[in-house]
């Protein structure tokens, strides 16, 4: 566990090293099926698996990539940016929310478990079956890790997350718990997931209301809470930037004086948050159609 965390030639050392990561999933595996989510062990297998999900989508080499991803090579390769899915125009970049990954290997050996539906849903499971909050964290984390990148890997999971395994009731519970570092964690999970433009309307029906619920009634006062509430407008401008339905739906929810209260606060500490929920208010005002629901 303290050595998955040392640093990318680390993590690429431990990724290949044979029988690693596919031990740590049988372990993980054995520990549900035994209905032992919560002991030490498991935890640091989800800690080493999360450190290993770490930057994964850029610091995978491109030839293994290659032969995952179908590389379209007749694509104009203005917008260029590092990463290990080549190098791809900004209207590719939109087409990976709905680019199908090619059928996932039944038996995935090694790193390619890192992104397989059924380390997904292993996490998925410790999240909702854990009471252990590194283990939760962890899960969460890494989760947060897979979807965080551009290309087909993170918008594949997010689909997984939100549509196959029905993941947001189990990141929703987790909004609710008095551990900070694991609210904040789900949170940014949240924001990674409500960029996909296919998923926003799923997401924004399942975890509106609790995003807004959770929202303070002003700008708070530690950093990790602070860090969360703006994390929470910036999910909140993903699923109503484009629907005016969910920004309905925020504004039924009593969502828009907490909004303004936490936009108003021009302290330096805690401009982040400030500067956030100004970012959602200004979003919420083009939608014209409620001008006069917003003035009420």
């Amino acid at each position: 566990r303290n050595m998955s965390s040392a640093g990318p030639e680390g993590r690429k050392k431990m990724r290949e090293c044979n029988g690693l990561i596919d031990s740590l999933v049988y372990y993980i595996q054995g520990a549900i099926a035994d209905h032992e989510p919560n002991d030490k062990a498991t935890e640091n297998c989800v800690c080493i698996l999360h450190n290993l999900s770490y930057q994964l989508e850029t610091e995978l080499p491109e030839s293994y990539t290659q032969s995952i991803y179908m590389q379209r090579r007749n694509i104009s390769s203005y917008d260029k940016t590092p990463g290990c899915f080549g190098t791809r125009s900004r209207k590719v970049k939109e087409k990976h929310q709905d680019m199908p990954l090619p059928e996932e290997k039944s038996n995935p050996k090694g790193v390619e478990a890192l992104w397989h539906s059924t380390l997904i849903r292993i996490y998925l499971s410790l999240i909702a079956k854990s009471t252990r909050n590194y283990t939760q964290e962890a899960s969460l984390g890494a989760l947060q890790n897979l979807t965080a990148g551009s290309g087909p890997m993170p918008f594949s999971v997010a689909r997984t997350v939100v549509q196959k395994a029905n993941g947001i009731p189990s990141i929703r519970t987790m909004l609710h718990v008095n551990h900070p570092a694991v609210k904040k964690t789900a949170v940014s999970l949240l924001r990674n997931l409500s960029r996909n433009s296919s998923l926003q309307n799923d997401i924004a029906r399942e975890v509106l209301p609790d995003l807004v619920s959770v929202l303070p009634e002003s700008v708070p006062g530690s950093d990790i809470a602070c860090e969360t509430t703006a994390s929470i407008c910036y999910t909140l401008y993903n699923l109503t930037q484009s629907s005016s339905h969910n920004a309905r739906l925020l504004l039924s929810a009593d969502g828009l004086p907490k909004i303004i209260a936490i936009s108003m606060n021009d302290s330096n500490m805690f401009s982040k948050a400030s500067r956030a929920a100004s970012v959602l208010l200004y979003s919420l005002w083009s939608h014209t159609d409620l001008h006069n629901a917003y003035k009420k």
